[in-house]
């Protein structure tokens, strides 16, 4: 079973008011729409746009080093990321993959509230949130000519998708959670599915130059235990709509749909309880508390 494989991009990528006037505004200010309560806008298909449309110039150079960054990003980035892993670890398919944690549509969904967060962050700071957490390295400056690759890259995809942002296959899909998970048999069910992709110690696999093919799932070189993929259900779901890959004749990777919720959810306790880094930023989380109680802290 390979969770997410990432192969490098060469090689197949915003004057105090006196107290009487507080007063008086509030006396005359319509409450807020209930949000709740408006129409939710209907998903799009999902279709990413053909490689062959990013346009020359700047600002097709720009695109394409945003994607190589997510292909390939251990190695174009060795100074800030820590872990063996590339951004396409977890977005599958050069974020082109439905369920498969796809950037089609992503931009224009931002600012978005985070409750891990407790407030709304930016799409900046949740890439950086993924540059922490999933490649347990350092945030990229806002301003950089990274970030704005990476921006860029993922407003190409998105641009031909409404402005809602709304997409069908967007996100990673669900999971029965409540079923109990069995790691002893999420053992059995890794070494049969998973480790002949993942290693039978978690430690993934590397090519002859020593780039990742497969990402660790545990030990020193995995994501830490502040990553989504460190939480039970966020990886059980993950792992059954898109694992193992290359298994089916349909899907753009022929990737998932094999295990049943319920191995999904053993196999899941079984690698997310393994060691891993820890996250220094652990403390800051759900400021507002709603901590999942899947959280590995």
């Amino acid at each position: 079973m390979t969770l997410l494989t990432a192969l490098p991009i060469r090689a197949l990528r915003k004057p105090a008011l006196a107290l009487a006037t507080v007063t008086l505004l509030l006396a005359v200010t319509p409450a807020p729409a209930d949000d709740s309560a408006a129409p939710k806008p209907t998903p799009v298909p999902m279709v990413a746009p053909r490689d062959a449309t990013i346009p020359g110039g700047p600002e097709g150079e720009l695109i394409q080093y945003g994607r190589r960054l997510l292909t390939d990003t251990k190695r174009l980035l060795p100074d800030k990321v820590g872990s063996s892993m590339n951004c396409t670890s977890c977005h599958l398919g050069e974020g082109k993959v439905a369920y498969g944690s796809p950037f089609v549509g992503i931009s224009h969904r931002f600012p978005q509230y985070n409750p891990r967060a407790g407030r709304d962050v930016t799409l900046q700071e949740r890439v950086n949130g993924c540059m922490q957490r999933s490649m347990n390295g350092t945030p990229l400056a806002s301003d950089s000519h990274e970030m704005k690759a990476i921006i860029a890259y993922m407003e190409w995809l998105s641009k031909d998708v409404p402005s809602h942002g709304q997409v069908e296959g967007m996100g990673i899909g669900d999971v029965n959670k409540k079923l109990t998970p069995d790691p002893v048999n999420g053992q059995r069910v890794y070494v049969a599915q998973c480790a002949s992709c993942h290693g039978a110690n978690g430690e993934g696999m590397k090519d002859a130059a020593g780039e990742t093919i497969f990402p660790p799932l545990w030990g020193e070189h995995a994501f830490n235990i502040g990553a989504g993929m460190a939480r039970l259900f966020k990886a059980a779901t993950f792992v059954k709509q898109n694992m193992p890959i290359g298994i089916r004749l349909d899907g753009r990777l022929g990737q998932g749909q094999v295990l049943s919720d319920q191995e999904a959810l053993d196999v899941a306790a079984y690698f997310t309880q393994q060691p891993r880094p820890d996250f220094a930023g652990k403390d800051r989380d759900w400021p507002k508390g709603g901590k999942p109680k899947d959280a590995r802290y």
